[in-house]
């Protein structure tokens, strides 16, 4: 039974409900529209709850990650600060450590000299005491050897005397 309505060649409509499984699509349909909405309804809402859930995760973590980054700046600042404030005290440090060698070794410089001068004024004073001393002894040697010569008896009495008298006169 073929009921072709409009049938020429190569198209037409199939009135035959048999062989065309309208029945069968219509179940079809009808159990999609009946079925699918709440189990595609559940499943799409699983999934945007799930994407919300993940979406508002992610702005938790942006936020935590800026406030981390917040605080690492003002970390890093302070840090900065602080090696700053370090490297100025070192400076400073440096400075006063080459001052006070500076001045050690010119108060060393000035004791070394201050000793040398000492050592070389001792060292005159001997030396010329040594001269003085040798001097006296020349000049004692050779008025022992020109005294004789010169001084007669009658001179050496005058000259004990004169001597007797000038003891005398220191008592």
């Amino acid at each position: 039974m073929t009921s072709l309505i409009f049938a020429s060649e190569g198209f037409g409509l199939n009135l035959n409900i048999f062989e065309t499984n309208i029945i069968n699509l219509a179940v079809v349909v009808f159990g999609l529209y009946k079925f699918l909405p709440g189990f595609l309804g559940k499943i799409l809402e699983r999934r945007r709850t799930s994407i919300l859930s993940d979406l508002k995760e992610a702005e938790e973590r942006l936020a935590q990650a800026k406030d981390s980054f917040s605080k690492a700046k003002d970390e890093l600042a302070s840090a900065k600060e602080k090696a700053d404030k370090i490297r100025n005290d070192c400076k400073a440090r440096a400075e006063a450590i080459r001052l006070d060698s500076e001045k050690r070794t010119v108060e060393e410089m000035a004791r070394i000299k201050q000793g040398a001068a000492s050592d070389l004024n001792a060292e005159a004073a001997r030396v010329t005491s040594q001269l003085r001393k040798e001097a006296a002894e020349l000049a004692i040697e050779k008025a022992l050897a020109i005294l004789p010569k010169k001084l007669d008896s009658n001179t050496q009495d005058n000259f004990l005397k004169q001597s007797i008298k000038n003891i005398g006169d220191n008592n």
